[in-house]
């Protein structure tokens, strides 16, 4: 299995953008944090979630068409003599399932689709506070911005609420667990 280390050197040597690294570091945090809340039901361990959180976007690149996005990385894995199991690619192109045509199937692979987009309404939340630290935001505030559409336009706050149905989490549990994983990744996310 890939390390952690290994991951992200593989990551930057092909996404130039810091904000993408950001986001798959917060998605990380929060994979693992779902295992921590799921893990009777999760049927995989608490490694292979963090890291499909992790590499998840690792080939959103200009030069990977959307239909591959979530695919390309594991070749990219394998090509660079690193090993991932089989779920866990699954869940990684499950994530972009509209555009990969790999659906999700079990709590991993919904649990990285649920919550892709809900790290970026977090550190939206976050950019409009005075402080701009992740630390200051509140969960009300979170679900506050989560009724307003007009905040975050790209956040897919349809796949968000999904968490109730496909994970048995409410949107407030869903919510919770996840700011509270990004809080505590601060270091690495940059908040």
């Amino acid at each position: 299995m890939i390390t952690k280390e290994q991951a992200l050197s593989l990551i930057r040597s092909h996404v130039t953008n810091e904000n993408i690294i950001k986001h798959m570091l917060a998605l990380a945090a929060v994979m693992g944090a779902l295992y921590d809340r799921l893990q009777p039901n999760a049927g995989s361990a608490r490694e292979d979630w963090y890291i499909a959180g992790l590499l998840h976007d690792g080939d959103y690149t200009d030069s990977v068409p959307p239909q591959m996005q979530g695919i390309q990385i594991a070749g990219w894995i394998k090509e660079a003599g690193f090993e991932i199991p089989p779920h866990v690619a699954h869940a990684m192109a499950a994530h972009n399932w509209h555009n990969t045509g790999v659906e999700p199937e079990n709590l991993m692979d919904w649990s990285i689709f649920c919550a892709d987009s809900l790290t970026g309404l977090i550190v939206a939340a976050t950019l409009v506070l005075p402080s701009k630290k992740i630390a200051d935001v509140k969960l009300s505030s979170v679900l506050k911005r989560f009724k307003e559409p007009g905040f975050a336009r790209g956040t897919r706050r349809d796949e968000i609420a999904l968490c109730q149905d496909k994970l048995g989490l409410s949107l407030e549990e869903f919510v919770s667990v996840s700011l509270s994983a990004m809080q505590s990744a601060t270091p690495e996310i940059g908040l």
